[in-house]
């Protein structure tokens, strides 16, 4: 008999394990998260410096600050995981080899030290300049390398991804059509793709205007394909976190999909139509006709908005059905009553999917409307909403997904058990609330980007509502309990991956028997859709979207005497 030592069995789950690709998740998760932290302690200085009482830094180091905390969470935590992820989808999950590790590293070394040069470049004063680097701000030569360097490495992992999906398939590792957690991972890196690119048309060309070579770059023309990749980024994160929903749903539950087929299309909808969302950052912008304002904020966005709804639907409902199966079949609610609600990796699962949706999702369709989006574009209600999606809903979800990657991994338990049970509560509830209160200021017309709302050193003085004021006061309270969760978080990778307790091993004379094909890993649907639970629970959803949606259009009706 020989043996493959080219691999591992995972004895948690039977995953055969491509060794590189191992060593490659593990690098790519741990670098994630350092930037994780390093970002998440630029956003409390931001949070403390806009709560008007305790107003923290100058307007310099505000904006040095905002720079930083936008660039290493809003792209580097993120796709650093995200390429975590990709390898997990297909190496993992297919149990397949990984396609050239050596280009896979160079593309982890290239992520790393341009992450790295970016953000020396904004720490040395000269690049501040904000996540969206509008010109005619201009950044330092190697602020705008440091981003180019991160996408080509981010680039070639994609690249390496789809590399692994051939060689799985030529070598037959699985049978069928691929799991659905790999298609909505191949759906974040096609998305990725063309993200990378709209990146660097115009990032290529900045990096050559800010050393001199080109003399000018238009602003509009700037934004537009600025926002290709800067909203598009976020477009990899929906799909990705929606992937490992699905994924946590099969894991925790042995939950299938209420329909493949459904859910895979809701997917490839995604690809159509969900990059159009970035025309809700222009639609302000007097350059662009009202055609393409028209058509990005009606017929098309109506299509990805539909795929989200799909997603919404079939993951909670996978969770009921399979929760009936097993005799949780009391009233509308005994299988989410009994759900393992103390398992950090169910909770931040369940508070993901319910704040994503209630508050990144109708907040999202509200900005994507083209005579609402007047009200509060430019304002805090913009990041409000970035709090929504990218926090609340794609770094919880990645959060709840590490704590059952992290112990399978490396084999060691968690080292705090005990506050992984609240940390995701004390995370998601304390983000939720800075995404509720930055959308109440920023309705209120807080601005968006300026350092100081008593405006204390402006020749014209403006006084918002004190409610304004309030709010901004409660966001910076919810962003030090958000915080916490953030740091309990890392303290329980950081320790565990550190100083974690191996986990014990069965005796060997045992001979335990052989552990069957995860969920996760199988083509297959929940054969019902009887899921009345899920059903209301939509039904909820659909009435707050509607009353939401409509309160908006009363506070435009307010603005139509300034006419």
């Amino acid at each position: 008999m020989t043996i493959n030592r080219d691999f591992r069995t995972c004895p948690d789950t039977g995953f055969k394990i491509h060794l590189p690709a191992d060593k490659l998740i593990k690098w790519n998760a741990v670098s994630g998260v350092v930037f994780l932290m390093i970002g998440g302690l630029f956003g409390i200085a931001v949070a403390l410096t806009r709560w008007p009482a305790v107003h923290l830094l100058p307007a310099d180091w505000f904006y040095l600050a905002l720079t930083a905390h936008g660039l290493d969470v809003l792209l580097v935590w993120l796709i650093f995981f995200e390429v975590a992820i990709l390898y997990f989808a297909s190496s993992v999950l297919l149990g397949s080899r990984l396609a050239s590790p050596k280009a896979a590293w160079a593309g982890y070394w290239l992520m790393l030290i341009g992450a790295v040069m970016t953000n020396i470049a904004v720490l040395r004063g000269d690049s501040s300049v904000m996540f969206t680097s509008y010109v005619p701000m201009k950044a330092a030569p190697d602020f705008y390398l440091g981003i180019i360097l991160f996408a080509v490495g981010a680039l070639l992992a994609c690249f390496v991804f789809f590399g692994t999906l051939v060689i799985a398939k030529q070598e037959k590792t699985y049978e069928g059509s691929v799991p659905l957690v790999t298609f909505g991972a191949t759906v974040a890196a096609v998305i990725a793709v063309f993200t990378i690119a709209a990146g660097a048309i115009i990032l290529v060309p900045t990096l050559l205007w800010s050393v001199g070579y080109i003399s000018h770059i238009d602003t509009l023309m700037y934004k537009v394909v600025w926002w290709g990749m800067g909203h598009s980024s976020q477009q990899i994160n929906v799909a990705a976190h929606i992937a490992v929903w699905y994924a946590l749903a099969a894991i925790l539950f042995g939950a299938k999909p209420l329909s493949e087929k459904v859910s895979r299309t809701a997917f490839l909808l995604y690809i159509l139509f969900l990059q159009l969302a970035s025309a809700h950052h222009l639609l302000v912008e007097p350059g662009l006709s009202s055609e393409y304002k028209i058509f990005n904020t009606s017929y098309a966005i109506y299509l990805a908005v539909l795929a989200s709804m799909i997603h919404g639907l079939t993951v909670p409902g996978s969770v009921e059905a399979a929760q009936r199966k097993k005799g949780f079949n009391k009233g509308l609610f005994e299988w989410l009553r009994k759900a393992p609600w103390g398992n950090p990796a169910f909770s931040g699962f369940a508070l993901s999917v319910v704040m994503f949706g209630f508050l990144g999702g109708i907040s999202g369709v509200m900005m994507g409307t083209e005579q609402l989006n007047i009200i509060i574009h430019n304002t805090i209600y913009v990041p409000g909403h970035f709090h929504a999606t990218v926090v609340t809903g794609t770094t919880l979800a990645f959060m709840a997904l590490a704590y059952w990657l992290v112990p399978t991994l490396w084999q060691k338990e968690l080292v705090l058990p005990g506050l992984a049970k609240w940390q995701p509560y004390l995370f998601g509830i304390g983000m939720g609330l800075v995404s509720v209160f930055m959308m109440g200021a920023g309705t209120l017309g807080v601005p968006r980007r300026h350092w100081d709302i008593n405006f204390a050193d402006a020749v014209m003085g403006y006084d918002f509502p004190g409610a304004a004021h309030l709010m901004m006061g409660l966001n910076g309270m919810a962003a030090l309990m958000g915080a916490l969760g953030g740091a309990i978080f890392i303290l329980n990778m950081v320790g565990t991956i550190l100083w974690g307790k191996p986990k014990t091993k069965a005796a060997e004379e045992e001979a335990p028997a052989p552990a069957p094909e995860p969920v996760v890993a199988t083509y297959g649907n929940a054969g019902t859709m009887a899921v009345p639970g899920t059903f209301t629970l939509a039904m909820v959803f659909l009435v707050s979207f509607v009353l939401y949606y409509f309160v908006n259009w009363k506070y435009l009706a307010g603005v139509w005497p300034l006419s």
